[in-house]
């Protein structure tokens, strides 16, 4: 080893962990400090893995290995993260139970430095909104919802407004038939917080369509569920709609017209 004098003292630099003359652990931590051990001090590079905590509602989920899968997440605070469940699946995990669709807890993970995909450390589970699995073109259009927001934000970004979008909506879906004007509203008002809102004064919208267009955008949820579209205006706004993501975004998610037709069914 290296040593230096500094003051009179002897330092020696030790990567990672640190243990006293006698042995025992002293602890590991993330940037270098220095301490001293009794009448020797080091300088000492230790690390430690920075433990964040979240509210997170799960937006995807997948098998890493027999025992393991990655839970995709949007926080408020972080925006989407991704953290891989150790032993998830093992019948004794802490997380069993815990981790599936649309599932709102609190959670601690800690971050990677070398990935964006962080180790999940500890699930309190606040919400399974299970009325969305009760109606399965509730759950079509929750997912379509979910893809669109993976497809238009950036990771480890905050995204407060767009987490309180989507987790406005998920109460909300359970508590009427599904109908296409949802789909319609969630689109514009997610474009509205990317600074992408369509400006109906230049779109070749008619004068109803122009009025609807205002209203989904601006109404809340249960408002939204109580405006009339006829058929005329479903097909203008999903045929504007359509060609408007597919220029600003190159494509749309998977399950959009699942979500569309089922709620029309």
């Amino acid at each position: 080893m290296r040593h230096k004098t500094t003051n009179e003292h002897e330092y020696t630099r030790i990567p990672g962990l640190v243990r006293r003359t006698t042995g025992a652990l002293l602890g590991r931590l993330e940037t270098s400090h220095f301490i001293r051990v009794h009448s020797c001090p080091f300088v000492v590079q230790l690390r430690f893995q920075m433990v964040e905590r979240a509210q997170g509602l799960i937006l995807r989920t997948r098998l890493l290995s027999e025992t393991s899968l990655i839970a995709h997440w949007l926080t408020p605070d972080f925006g989407r993260i991704a953290t891989v469940a150790k032993g998830a699946r093992r019948p004794n995990s802490p997380f069993r139970g815990k981790l599936d669709l649309f599932y709102l807890a609190d959670l601690s993970f800690s971050r990677s430095r070398r990935s964006e995909l962080h180790t999940l450390r500890e699930v309190v589970l606040r919400e399974t909104h299970a009325g969305l699995r009760e109606e399965l073109a509730c759950l079509q259009q929750a997912s379509y919802c979910a893809a669109l927001i993976e497809q238009t934000t950036e990771t480890d970004t905050p995204l407060p407004a767009i987490y309180k979008l989507l987790t406005d909506l998920l109460g909300q879906l359970p508590q009427q038939p599904p109908q296409p004007q949802t789909i319609f509203a969630f689109e514009l008002k997610l474009l509205n917080e990317l600074g992408l809102k369509p400006d109906s004064a230049k779109s070749k919208f008619t004068a109803g369509a122009k009025q609807i267009v205002s209203a989904l955008s601006t109404s809340d949820w249960p408002s939204v569920s109580q405006l009339r579209l006829s058929e005329a205006q479903m097909t203008e706004l999903r045929q504007f709609l359509h060609g408007f993501l597919i220029f600003h975004l190159g494509r749309i998610p998977k399950g959009r017209n699942h979500a569309l037709s089922s709620a029309a069914e």
